[in-house]
């Protein structure tokens, strides 16, 4: 089938971006490989009607109101190939199959690069945080720790105070100016320049340092590397370098640089949630309808 739009990625902002197309009764298809970003929280905050809801139910809810469309087709899969036609784009799944559309959205979201830690992998999403508005609240004012990659680090660091006592670890990331010095300070944020070697189970979270101390934590705080999708290249999209890492460049109707192709969800901002992700993939859909009336 030649459909309208083609959506790689079925998590917040996919199933946004889904939604105006198939109320337009446009032909959609849904790709999706059942990857989200934060699989491994308990719960999602901060989207409003929905805080504190497990993420698996928000993602179900929402697939289920848009697959009542009847122009909507589903298939769980990931897409190894995306590339332009003369048609529009031609999408190939791992498997092998083809599928084709006018239109391209690609909604398929990011993978988190963590700190090569023992014990941290394990943890990410349950004890180990990067968004101090998703999971701070919960720590209950408890002991917080911000574990250094970079020099952006002293972001999380100069933040966290707001919700509990705050230590940034170094951990050899980098050395603060005399004036971050001051600022950490000023935060009330304490330092420690000693190495972390693991981290240990527990609760609260215990965090092994190099001269064999473990300090406690309620939860810890990392800033990920974040990494988009090869198909992003393959379809030669322009980035924009962000604190994060690189991320797609849109303008505000979530177009991409290669006519035809929008970008939504945490791959195209600098920085992202689950409501940010579920604006972004309303504009897009729209954005998306609105070209296929009246063309690029």
């Amino acid at each position: 089938m030649f459909y309208d739009v083609i959506i790689i990625g079925g998590s917040y902002a996919g199933l946004s971006a889904g939604l105006p197309l198939a109320r337009a009764r446009r032909r959609v298809l849904v790709i999706d490989a059942g990857l989200r970003r934060n699989r491994f929280a308990a719960a999602s905050h901060g989207f409003l009607t929905q805080d504190g809801v497990p993420p698996d139910e928000i993602a179900a809810e929402g697939r289920a109101q848009l697959m009542n469309y009847d122009t909507v087709d589903w298939l769980h899969a990931e897409v190894a190939q995306a590339e332009r036609d003369d048609q529009g784009f031609s999408v190939t799944d791992r498997n092998g199959k083809q599928h084709r559309s006018r239109l391209l959205i690609l909604a398929n979201g990011v993978v988190d690069e963590l700190p090569a830690i023992p014990g941290l992998a394990e943890r990410w999403g349950t004890q180990v945080f990067h968004c101090p508005y998703c999971h701070g609240y919960e720590l209950e004012q408890g002991r917080i720790g911000v574990l250094a990659t970079s020099p952006l680090s002293m972001h999380q660091a100069l933040m966290l105070p707001d919700w509990g006592s705050t230590t940034l670890l170094l951990n050899d990331a980098f050395e603060p100016s005399a004036e971050e010095l001051a600022q950490l300070d000023a935060r009330g944020t304490a330092l420690e320049r000693t190495k972390v070697t693991r981290l240990l189970n527990g609760e609260p979270l215990n965090v092994a340092l190099a001269d064999g101390r473990q300090l406690p934590f309620a939860g810890l705080f990392v800033a990920p590397r974040m990494r988009v999708s090869a198909l992003v290249g393959q379809l030669g999209c322009e980035m924009e370098e962000g604190p994060l890492g690189p991320f797609i460049k849109t303008d505000p109707t979530k177009a991409t640089s290669i006519p035809g192709v929008f970008a939504c969800g945490d791959a195209a901002r600098a920085a992202g949630s689950v409501p940010l992700a579920v604006g972004d993939g309303a504009m897009a859909g729209v954005a998306a309808h609105r070209v296929l009336m009246f063309g690029l």
